[in-house]
């Protein structure tokens, strides 16, 4: 049966799961399949509520001991929940991958000094109407500068990928952009994607011409969306991320081959 749903809201990381492989958007917009959690995935959660809870301290207080209890304190009120519940094999494995997120937290003093950062909002939940279309998504943080400059900086807890490969998720970020000048009327003036595993840090200049720009895509990106819904049509694109993806055993790309 042909789906008669319609695009309702558009999150920036699904918008970025229809421009990699529009068979990965359905599987995870549409049809809405489970994905087990791993434990990656456990580092960059618990990672990034520690990172939020380390700017409820004062700034001489943002220390990595304080990040890094932060970090315990939030895996514990996660480690309780049903998702987490297998995910080590045993006590020495949970440890083990403990220390390795210690690690990485500690990378993140090598990037910048929070005693330095100002946020206005993280982990900021969004919900824009753009004209006829609806875009929601959660903003890790955003910062002004001493000059008065808006500031736009997205956590990675995962391996920085070489820096071409790294536009999809500058794509993402500057929909966040265009929603923070839609809400505000301010431009940000720079997106940033800080990657704990290096570490690295890879910045891009923005300004009204590029979300403008943004903008149109993100409208025809809409309609193409609503197209691909209407005519139950997602068409695979394998490439290099296949051998990361959780539905790489029912994609159509692969049926035919393992």
């Amino acid at each position: 049966m042909v789906p008669t749903m319609s695009l309702e809201t558009l999150s920036p990381s699904r918008a970025s799961d229809f421009k990699t492989c529009p068979q990965l958007f359905k599987f995870r917009a549409i049809d809405r399949l489970p994905e087990p959690t791993t434990v990656y995935q456990a580092r960059g959660t618990t990672a990034h509520l520690a990172l939020e809870r380390l700017y409820d301290l004062p700034p001489r207080e943002r220390t990595p001991e304080a990040l890094y209890a932060l970090f315990r304190e939030a895996w514990t009120e996660l480690r309780g929940d049903d998702e987490y519940a297998e995910l080590f094999s045993d006590v020495e494995a949970e440890r083990a991958w403990g220390m390795e997120s210690m690690q990485l937290l500690a990378n993140y003093f090598a990037i910048e000094d929070p005693e330095r950062v100002a946020p206005l909002h993280r982990e900021l939940d969004m919900l824009e109407q753009l004209d006829g279309i609806t875009i929601r998504g959660i903003l890790d943080r955003i910062d002004e500068t001493d000059d008065g400059r808006l500031v736009i900086t997205d956590y990675k807890t995962g391996k920085a990928p070489p820096e071409r490969y790294a536009l999809p998720a500058f794509f993402a970020l500057k929909i966040y952009a265009l929603l923070i000048r839609a809400r505000t009327g301010r431009t940000p003036s720079e997106v940033r994607l800080l990657y704990l595993n290096g570490p690295t840090l890879y910045t891009l200049p923005i300004n009204d011409a590029q979300l403008d720009a943004t903008e149109q895509q993100v409208r025809a990106l809409w309609d193409t969306i609503n197209r691909a819904i209407e005519q139950d049509r997602f068409p695979p694109r394998p490439g290099p991320l296949c051998n990361w993806c959780s539905f790489q055993d029912r994609c159509p790309a692969w049926a035919d081959q393992g």
